[in-house]
């Protein structure tokens, strides 16, 4: 799967390539993602601005890799959803599970907040 990372100060942006994202390619991706969370800046923003077409079971993987990330005490915002991906999301009830915003500014947003959260809470 062709993707554009960005590298952050504190966190990663993604950006597949593809405008259509289906179960083989999600795996994939979700495979590469998952990697992530043994580097020194774990915390990654997926954008999925070009996704035009994503059927449900890559909406499953991508809920369960977002979930993985935040047992391992790092961020996973998805954001940038298409009117149809998002349509499709939350048809299958996994917007009500997933850490999603209509921006990548947004996503930075809550990715630097969670990080000061984190921060706050090892400190109790």
């Amino acid at each position: 799967m062709n993707v554009k990372i960005d590298t952050k100060e504190k966190f990663t942006v993604i950006t597949p390539e593809e405008v259509r994202l289906t179960a083989i390619l999600t795996g994939e991706l979700v495979e590469m993602l998952l990697h992530y969370q043994q580097k020194d800046i774990p915390h990654l923003v997926l954008n999925m601005q070009r996704i035009t077409e994503i059927d449900e079971a890559s909406g499953e993987l991508l809920a369960n890799c977002q979930q993985q990330f935040y047992e391992h005490n790092c961020s996973f915002v998805i954001c940038a959803l298409q009117p149809a991906v998002e349509a499709l999301l939350d048809k299958a009830e996994l917007l009500e599970v997933m850490n999603v915003t209509p921006t990548e500014s947004e996503a930075w947003d809550i990715v630097q907040m969670e990080e000061i959260e984190r921060e706050l809470m090892g400190d109790e």
